[in-house]
């Protein structure tokens, strides 16, 4: 469980769906504060402009309806993403979570600007929950991990073992096997219509190499599309992050902003540790993790 939780509250839902989400993946000995962000134009002396309410009133509204004793911080900056990321590295925050801020159909998750912004930047993982989540959640009993074997995906098998175990939930994972692309004599591309056995079956291996307490799923298709298939199934779905930009920030690359579009559950984007080199997965949920460069 993360024990510095940072949740971005906003004026159109009040950041109900990121305060359930935060609740279930705070530890009950951590600490979770709310923040507010105002921006303003960048012009002039950038006076900030003041929103529909008060903002101090916003967040405590907040806090009595989730009922999550939480610390509150209202501020003003460029932008969402940034106020939230500047938040984020004065309290060593180890988790952001936000809202997808947009209503879109099935209750998946919609990335609205500010998602967008917070995604994108943050120097800590960044969970994401569906719009609607505060009135359909239930326990996390079910947590799925994004797994290709990557160094990154191995780190997202990790984390997601420790929350696994303290949550008493079941732990999977899921590799999408994806058609290999072929060049024609005419130089145009395509893809082979099969995929053969021993292509999944190797998928299947490597999962099932993992441990026991990993179930192993497998499909042929496009990664992304067979992933959002995969996250109706689970409570929570662990992705690991490869794109790191100035000073160790997290840049999400195309692959993790269409996960987050359609993911049918929250998901939980990490960040690397040190695990090749033998460091300690929970540093990613404690606070002394901090993102290496």
């Amino acid at each position: 469980m993360f024990m510095k939780v940072m949740v971005g509250i906003d004026e159109e839902t009040r950041g109900r769906d990121a305060a359930m989400l935060a609740a279930r993946l705070s530890d009950p000995a951590g600490e979770v504060t709310f923040v507010h962000v105002q921006s303003y134009p960048l012009i002039g002396l950038g006076t900030s402009i003041l929103g529909p309410e008060d903002p101090r009133e916003l967040l405590e509204a907040a806090a009595h309806e989730s009922g999550i004793h939480a610390k509150l911080r209202a501020i003003t900056a460029a932008s969402t993403g940034a106020g939230l990321h500047r938040v984020c590295e004065e309290i060593g925050a180890d988790l952001v979570v936000v809202g997808s801020t947009q209503r879109s159909r099935m209750g998946r998750v919609f990335l609205g600007d500010a998602t967008s912004q917070a995604l994108n930047g943050a120097t800590c993982a960044v969970a994401v929950a569906p719009s609607g989540y505060a009135e359909n959640s239930s326990e996390i009993l079910e947590i799925g991990v994004a797994f290709n074997g990557s160094p990154e995906s191995l780190n997202a098998i990790a984390v997601a073992r420790l929350l696994a175990r303290e949550m008493h939930a079941h732990l999977s994972a899921f590799e999408a096997v994806e058609m290999p692309l072929y060049a024609s004599s005419a130089g145009t591309w395509g893809t082979h219509e099969e995929i053969t056995g021993e292509d999944l079956a190797a998928a299947r291996h490597r999962i099932e190499e993992l441990g026991s307490d990993v179930d192993a799923h497998v499909s042929c298709g496009e990664a992304v599309r067979q992933l959002a298939i995969y996250s109706d199934s689970v409570d929570l779905l662990v992705a690991g992050s490869r794109g790191y930009g100035p000073l160790g920030r997290l840049v999400h690359g195309s692959t993790t902003r269409r996960l987050a579009r359609v993911a049918r559950c929250p998901l939980l984007i990490l960040p690397r540790s040190d695990l090749e080199t033998g460091g300690d997965p929970a540093k990613l949920v404690g606070h002394e993790h901090r993102v290496l460069a």
